[in-house]
């Protein structure tokens, strides 16, 4: 099993959208934090899922998760 990073952002409407480093085109949209992580975990299995039903090799995580940076 692979973990793969996932970056959420907020949008400019309120809504939030969310992309994986790893994973170029696999994104996800939702109303809050947690929906856009729901969303975005339901996205990457459907992408891995077809990326294997074609054949494709699987993508193997490269970025390096760290932590928050509050900054003044």
């Amino acid at each position: 099993m692979s973990t793969f990073a996932i970056i959420v952002e907020r949008a400019e409407d309120g809504g939030y959208g969310a992309w994986s480093p790893d994973l170029p085109g696999c994104v996800a949209l939702g109303d809050t934090p947690e929906e856009t992580l729901q969303e975005m975990r339901e996205a990457i299995q459907g992408h891995l899922d077809v990326m294997r039903e074609l054949g494709e090799p699987m993508p193997r995580p490269s970025t390096v998760i760290a932590t928050t940076v509050e900054a003044a």
